[in-house]
This record gives structure tokens, C-alpha cells and sequence, in this order.
């Protein structure tokens, strides 16, 4: 090993690096960033990132819009839970739920039995902005979609305050940096996030 392979400069702009000792599924409202946030912090803690609507849509050949359309929301529901608690079992990664799924009690048990629960907690009117434009979204298939997202906001902000780790959004945050802040907070805890590098 040559001396500049230890210099301190070099040393300081090596990368953290860790280990993910169990699945963090992320959970929050729609358009909170769970996806998106969820595969850039897989990317960086070079994970598997894993998305239960993703697996529900290629299990059923049909997108989540058209799963509600044909079966309703009770038989989403109960793929839902299948499908969560399958990857749960079966791989250790980042996985993003869906904006329903951790008000389901067995969801929540099952996340808690073998991962942890990262609440990315967006305002309402950061959440508006972000989902205002986009029809992907059936729940807000309604005459008045940010009245009912403010009803959704305020029936599931409760529930999602019982994941053991918060993680705030802010407007102006990028992706990149809101999973600087995902990685930081689960840092905090070493059964989730096992640092390597002493």
C-alpha cells in the first residue's frame, strides 16, 4: 500500500459505508416521495429497492388504477398485505408501500416484526403540488381532489405517526438530499443501519 492511499483527503471523500441489517419500508401520504426517495437511497446503500404496487401490478398484469376499477379497493387491499409481507420475508432492501398500506394493522405488525417503518411526513399542500397534476391516483378520482386529500391528510396522519422513525420533507429538497436524510435518520438506529467504517 503506498502513503497516498491514506492521505486524509482521500479518506474524506470516501463515501459512508453501511450495512442494512433489516428492510425499511417507507411509508407516507401519496406523493410524499416514497418511490422515488426509496430507490435513491437503495441506490446509494447499494440495495435492493423493492415497491409493493410494482409487484402487485405485475402479478395482476393490470396498473393499480385498474386493479380498483375491477376488483375494489378490499381486494387491493388484501394483495397488498400478501405482497408486503412476502418481500418483507424474502429480501433485506428498501421498500416503498403504498400510501394505504400501513393503516392496515397487519401491515404495520408485519413491518415491525421484520423491518422498520420510515414515515416520510410531507404538508398538505406539498403533497397538492406534487399530485395536483398527475390522474394516476384513484383515490383522487373525486369532483374535488384536494378536498379529498385533505380528508385522506387527516385520517392517515395519525396512523403513519406510530413508524418508528420520521423523516420530514421540505419544498426545495431534492431527492438526492431527502435520502442524505433518509440515511441519516437510520443511522440512528445501528440494528437498522450497521455502519462499516468503525
Amino acid at each position: 500500500m503506498s502513503e497516498i492511499e491514506h492521505t486524509p483527503a482521500d479518506n474524506r471523500h470516501s463515501p459512508p459505508r453501511f450495512r442494512l441489517r433489516k428492510t425499511v419500508a417507507m411509508v407516507g401520504m401519496m406523493g410524499s416521495g416514497k418511490t422515488a426517495v426509496g430507490r435513491a437511497v437503495a441506490a446509494k446503500l447499494a440495495v435492493p429497492f423493492l415497491d409493493s404496487d410494482a409487484e402487485i401490478e405485475r402479478a395482476a398484469n393490470l396498473s393499480v388504477p385498474e386493479i380498483f376499477t375491477r376488483d375494489g379497493e378490499p381486494f387491493f387491499r388484501k394483495r397488498e398485505t400478501e405482497v408486503i409481507r412476502r418481500l418483507l420475508e424474502t429480501e433485506t432492501g428498501i421498500l416503498s408501500t403504498g400510501g394505504g398500506a400501513y393503516l392496515a394493522a397487519e401491515n404495520r405488525a408485519n413491518i415491525a416484526r421484520a423491518g422498520v417503518a420510515v414515515w416520510l411526513d410531507a404538508d398538505l399542500d406539498l403533497l397538492w403540488n406534487r399530485v395536483r397534476h398527475k390522474d394516476t391516483r384513484p383515490l383522487l378520482r373525486t369532483p374535488d381532489p384536494r378536498a379529498t386529500l385533505a380528508e385522506i391528510f387527516a385520517v392517515r396522519t395519525p396512523i403513519y405517526r406510530e413508524a418508528e422513525l420520521r423523516v420530514p420533507c421540505a419544498p426545495g429538497l431534492s431527492i438526492d438530499a431527502m435520502a442524505d436524510r433518509v440515511i441519516a435518520t437510520l443511522a440512528t438506529r445501528a440494528d437498522v443501519l450497521e455502519s462499516l467504517d468503525g
